[in-house]
């Protein structure tokens, strides 16, 4: 047994050995570590610096303090260069909020926590918990509030947030925070965070501090997630609510991201903006714009709902299975980026997701459009870029955000007419109807000082927008308005309620300044082909507003815009405003027709009539009859002046075959009929049969609007008189 027993003692010893020689190598590996973090950190100023603020005694003295001087300079150095890591952020804010060094190097501290990347949520819930001490002043609590809003989206998690909703709501009675804390509320309301006595307290500051535009939208949030607890009326378009006052954070912040080369958060914008704006000397430093990745917040938590983030999807499909568990992102500027997450909107139709966007697109416009003065030709790409994705955008949600209607009122004012010009007319053709009341200040003065001061290519693009708009209004009003009711809908998610009347007066007043405005640039452009092309364009829409559109409003362009027409050089011109004529008197009888018929007719002015009439007459003597400029033909001149032309039979000058429109198509056709003439008699074409043989050469040719004038207003017997009195 001894024997047996002998080898089996010795493997144990040697299996003792080989373990005593293992745990000896895996503790010379550990010192080796240890030694060589040791040895990093000494060598590692930034570790050092790092160290010594997170053991920093309270009262240690800060003035003439070398070692304290040399840290802070090592980690503004790295703060401003390539940001904070969480690490950093986490020990630097306590060491601020703590005051372990006096209020002014805190503030200090405080000035250059510029993240690299995330923002650990403990730090913040930290920083809260600093509030409640009772040891920062007011100006520091709201530093700290305004370094957190500044850093909002680049907060790694928010659970823990929401969850002291209650704790940070208790602040709102202190005045000089309550701005920057319904701020944050409204960044962190859930349906579940809205509670009838917070209702309460938000009345009451609101009697007590008045209608302060922070506390409207923060109860204006409350009120979409539950209408039965707020009970007050709010403005369709209300101040923005939330001031930006961290130009100082972001500008850094957006230089450390550029750096780094990382995505920039939702609340940094580009920077350029338009001529003659004062612009402040804190906003010096260019920021830079993109469109934020799409990405949702880690949500942690015992929720029984699984949460689906968006950017998990891949397909409509799976889109619409998963409706009721979607997730929405941090940087709400992100949806604009994703068809997907945009029909995600449309679906839903998530009003506290529009505000959300709604409010970032706010900012993101005015801040870097309107308040930045460096342009370039990176920034005008860039901006490009951004408006046409917001167009888009718009165009899928067949509506637009209120937030890009108050910045396009305010960025006219101040627009040079050049820098963006495509994107900025396409936005502003977007814009729902605007009130009578308002549209002359808002839209009308800014576009005529525009208008009369720039080139006929932008005259042009101004009338292509005039129209657009008039088209989305007509089309807005084909698509809301009730068989029963008058009152309509402009826009589903900014509803601004018009009655029938409201929005006949905004068109009528939208038609006239286009009159006005096309008449002088005529004038100023020589009568110019092109702007009249597009004058006509508005006018095709005019003129067909009663049975395409079901408005019951009937208007006729101005002379100044009529006369040049028919007396243009150009046929084509000529052919378009005999189709126009043509759709008004089809429009008009239609009218005419409708109040002999029905109970409840709507009247159409005898001067609309009377209008129409004259016009009718003027093309008939000018084209037809060779009765122009002759008294009661509707173009009359003076005897003197027409003796001086020296154009002999100046009554027939403007007829189909000596207008200076259709003279070459009468020569052509001369030249056909008699090819063995050598001399030129275009008045031979008047005789007999020659006549309607020259007319349906011109509409061979394409002049339909021509054709349609002659086959449907009048026929080759008939008198002026008559064409007069059959049209009213």
């Amino acid at each position: 047994m001894s024997k047996k027993s002998n080898p089996s003692r010795l493997d144990m010893n040697a299996s003792s050995e080989n373990d005593s020689s293992n745990s000896g190598r895996s503790d010379r590996s550990l010192r080796v570590a240890e030694n060589s973090r040791k040895k990093r950190e000494a060598e590692d100023p930034f570790l050092l610096a790092l160290k010594y603020f997170s053991r920093v005694e309270e009262g240690t003295p800060w003035r003439g303090n070398d070692v304290l001087e040399r840290h802070m300079a090592v980690v503004e150095r790295v703060a401003l260069s390539q940001g904070l890591p969480p690490e950093a952020i986490t020990v630097m804010l306590d060491f601020a909020l703590s005051l372990r060094m006096r209020t002014q190097f805190c503030v200090r501290t405080l000035k250059i926590l510029i993240p690299a990347s995330a923002v650990p949520q403990d730090a913040v819930i930290q920083g809260v918990s600093w509030l409640c001490v009772g040891k920062m002043t007011v100006s520091m609590q709201v530093m700290f509030l305004r370094w957190v809003l500044t850093v909002f989206d680049l907060i790694d998690s928010k659970d823990q947030l929401r969850a002291i909703y209650g704790f940070i709501f208790s602040f709102v009675t202190e005045e000089s925070l309550c701005p920057y804390v319904c701020h944050l509320l409204y960044l962190l309301t859930r349906k579940e965070s809205i509670r009838p006595y917070r209702v309460r307290k938000l009345l009451e500051l609101q009697t007590k501090m008045g209608k302060q535009p922070f506390l409207m939208h923060l109860l204006a949030l409350y009120k979409i997630f539950s209408p039965e607890l707020v009970t007050l009326s709010f403005p369709s378009k209300m101040k923005s609510g939330f001031k930006n006052h961290n130009s100082t954070w972001k500008a850094a912040l957006s230089a450390v991201q550029r750096r780094n080369n990382v995505e920039v958060t939702s609340d940094l914008r580009l920077t350029f903006g338009p001529r003659e704006q004062p612009v402040s000397k804190k906003r010096k430093m260019r920021s830079h714009l993109t469109m934020p990745a799409l990405s949702s917040v880690p949500q942690s938590g015992s929720s029984g709902r699984k949460a689906l983030p968006l950017e998990q999807l891949r397909a409509f499909p799976q889109l619409l299975e998963n409706l009721d568990r979607i997730e929405l992102p941090a940087q709400m500027g992100s949806m604009l980026g994703s068809s997907l997450a945009l029909h995600y909107l449309d679906c839903v139709r998530d009003s506290s997701a529009f505000l959300r966007l709604n409010f970032w697109l706010g900012h993101a416009l005015h801040e870097e459009f309107l308040f930045c003065r460096e342009a370039s030709s990176q920034n005008t790409v860039e901006g490009t870029r951004f408006l046409n994705t917001l167009i888009s955008t718009q165009r899928l949600l067949q509506e637009g955000f209120s937030s890009t209607e108050v910045f396009l009122y305010r960025f006219l004012r101040v627009w040079d007419g050049s820098l963006l010009r495509p994107e900025i007319l396409t936005l502003l053709s977007d814009i729902p109807v605007v009130p009578s009341s308002r549209i002359k200040d808002l839209l009308f003065e800014p576009l005529m000082q525009l208008f009369f001061t720039s080139s006929l290519f932008f005259k042009c693009s101004v009338i292509e927008c005039l129209n657009s708009m008039l088209l989305k209004w007509l089309t807005w009003h084909s698509v809301y308005a009730l068989e029963d009711e008058l009152d309509i809908s402009v826009s589903s998610q900014n509803p601004v309620n018009m009655t029938l009347s409201g929005l006949m007066d905004s068109v009528v007043e939208l038609v006239q300044f286009v009159g006005r405005i096309a008449t002088i640039g005529l004038q100023l452009e020589g009568y110019h082909t092109l702007l009249l092309s597009f004058t006509l364009d508005f006018y095709e829409t005019v003129c067909d507003m009663y049975l395409k559109y079901n408005l019951p409003l009937v208007l006729m362009p101005p002379a100044g815009v009529f006369y040049p027409a028919l007396l243009s050089t150009s046929p084509v011109s000529v052919d378009r405003l005999c189709h126009v004529m043509h759709k008004y008197r089809t429009n008009l009888v239609s009218a005419k027709h409708q109040e002999k018929q029905t109970e409840k007719p709507f009247h159409i002015s005898r001067k609309t009539y009377r209008k129409f009439n004259q016009y009718v007459v003027s093309i008939v003597s000018c084209l037809w009859n060779s009765r122009a400029f002759q008294p009661g033909m509707g173009i009359e001149l003076g005897e003197d002046l027409l003796t001086r032309s020296k154009v002999s039979e100046y009554w027939g000058a403007f007829n189909l075959i000596h207008h200076p429109a259709f003279v070459s198509y009468a020569i052509d056709f001369h030249q056909k009929c008699w090819p063995e003439r050598k001399e030129l008699d275009l008045n031979s074409i008047k005789a007999g049969r020659r006549w309607d043989w020259y007319t349906e050469f011109l509409f061979c040719r394409g002049f339909q609007g021509v054709k349609e004038f002659v086959q449907n207003s009048f026929s080759r017997r008939s008198s002026i008189r008559e064409v007069g009195t059959d049209s009213q």
